[in-house]
């Protein structure tokens, strides 16, 4: 499974990207919103979440790798995630302290955002998040995603306020 932006690639990741992996989780800057300090078993758990989601789901968060350079810069893809009493697909993004800040959050993003559609033929898709994540605010609305709710979520060191952002699939 590949999806491949004018300058990325999205890819499964596997056992190799673990060190980049642990690049992001460890890093306080990039995990702030997850308000927890991620051990290398945290890292190894995540990996393999994503693996399975693979399998099960067909798609999961993947590594973001630049095409120039081959580097893995980030994650970036699809989950289903817990939301009031159901699920809801989401699009998840997350990127080396060093990748900020110049837009492959988004591009990475927009292609989510087509695959949920015109692949896997969804007719919404959400990003969850955290209210001071001004970024990611950013990013969500610029691939046109609007502002659907608050709600209370529970993470790693207790019940966390979120934002709920949600685009539907074009008619």
């Amino acid at each position: 499974m590949m999806i491949e932006t004018q300058r990325l690639i999205l890819r499964e990741m596997s056992q190799a990207d673990l060190p980049d992996l642990k690049a992001m989780l460890q890093n306080p800057m990039v995990m702030y919103a997850y308000e927890h300090d991620f051990t290398d078993k945290d890292a190894q758990e995540w990996l393999d979440r994503q693996r399975r989601r693979y399998h099960t789901d067909g798609f999961g968060l993947w590594a973001m790798v630049l095409k120039e350079t081959g580097e893995m810069i980030g994650q970036a893809g699809l989950s289903l995630q817990a939301y009031q009493e159901d699920q809801i697909l989401e699009i998840g993004y997350l990127l080396k302290e060093n990748a900020w800040h110049h837009g492959y959050a988004r591009e990475a993003a927009e292609a989510c955002k087509e695959y949920a559609f015109e692949v896997l033929q969804q007719d919404q898709v959400c990003s969850i998040i955290h209210p001071d994540n001004h970024a990611s605010i950013k990013v969500a609305e610029s691939i046109g995603m609007i502002k659907l709710a608050e709600f209370i979520s529970s993470y790693y060191n207790g019940d966390q306020l979120q934002y709920l952002y949600g685009i539907n699939r074009p008619l």
